[in-house]
């Protein structure tokens, strides 16, 4: 279980990291900005989510 959490950090840091380039290449361009933006709070959620459980899990 930590080692799919870890993925999943790894992953959504990824996002946030390249929400832009993510945007391009499947998204229109003028929707860029709304959807880099989407991005980057979906992977922070899902980053600030994983890590709790993860350090609940850790102090288990």
């Amino acid at each position: 279980m930590k080692i799919i959490l870890l993925i999943i950090i790894a992953i959504s840091v990824t996002a946030i990291y390249d929400a832009r380039k993510i945007g391009e290449n499947f998204f229109s361009s003028a929707d860029k900005n709304k959807v880099a933006k989407f991005i980057k709070v979906i992977g922070l959620i899902l980053c600030i989510i994983c890590g709790v459980v993860f350090c609940v899990l850790s102090a288990s």
